[in-house]
């Protein structure tokens, strides 16, 4: 309710919007409304509105005759528009292929979304056996070595608030104590580096360093995926590499925002 007591119809509808739009990136099939709205659980009757609204302005688009809809070419134009004033990826790709050709090993930019973590980017190792990862998927945050430096700067309450109970399960049956969780953000936050063997398997480790903002604040994350044994017999140029390179690309896109702020001021 806003403060005249009135019900805030339009910040609602907006935040619904948002929703569709995340809930076909998270399925990544064209759903029928029917099936989106049973998806999110919300009432169908204004999910239905919301798709018209978003293929009237081809947000959305109408995949086939059976009302299914998908992501529209409004999105692509506004992507390529972003593009122009902030290419992260020509930014972020030099450096994680600088990374991988310093250490052979697999190189990931990542970040949040909400209360999961993604890789938004990836450069496979130049080895034989190659590890990967399923760029664009939502993880738990607490099964990520970068989840615990991405939400460091969050109270401790805040991070209960955030991250749902279910995720403190973690993948092999065993549960994490959401204290025991903290104190490892806490360290994370202190050290400016954070490095386990995966949670998601028995035979990778994981190395995540934080890329700042403005507020130095970590917004992202650079990490490296190894093979645990080459990680332990490499663990300290693994680790320079790493930092040396989130330093970089802090910096780099630091000196990109700050002249988007001074080009708009002009």
């Amino acid at each position: 309710m806003s403060k005249d007591g009135k019900p805030k119809t339009k910040a609602r509808g907006l935040d619904r919007a948002f929703a569709i739009l995340d809930h076909l990136c998270q399925v990544g099939l064209p759903q029928r409304p029917i099936e989106i709205a049973e998806g999110m659980g919300a009432p169908k009757s204004s999910i239905y509105d919301l798709v018209a609204l978003l293929l009237a302005s081809n947000v959305l688009e109408k995949i086939d005759a059976d009302g299914r809809v998908f992501l529209g070419p409004k999105l692509n134009f506004w992507s390529t528009n972003y593009r122009k004033h902030f290419d992260l990826g020509g930014i972020v790709r030099p450096i994680l292929e600088n990374v991988t050709a310093r250490t052979r090993e697999t190189s990931q930019f990542c970040t949040l979304d909400g209360d999961k973590y993604y890789v938004a980017m990836m450069n496979e190792g130049n080895r034989p056996f190659r590890i990967s990862a399923d760029v664009g998927e939502r993880t738990p945050i607490p099964w990520t070595a970068s989840g615990r430096l991405l939400i460091s700067h969050l109270s401790d309450q805040e991070i209960i608030d955030l991250i749902p109970e279910e995720d403190f399960h973690l993948p092999d049956g065993s549960y994490l104590e959401p204290s025991s969780f903290i104190e490892s953000v806490r360290k994370a936050n202190a050290d400016q580096f954070f490095d386990f063997d995966s949670i998601a398997d028995n035979f990778t480790h994981c190395f995540a360093a934080p890329v700042y903002g403005l507020n130095n604040r970590c917004i992202y994350t650079l990490c490296i995926i190894a093979p645990q044994g080459d990680a332990e017999k490499n663990y300290d140029e693994y680790r320079s590499a790493l930092v040396e390179a989130a330093e970089i690309l802090s910096k780099k896109l630091t000196a990109q925002t700050s002249s988007m702020s001074e080009m708009a001021a002009e």
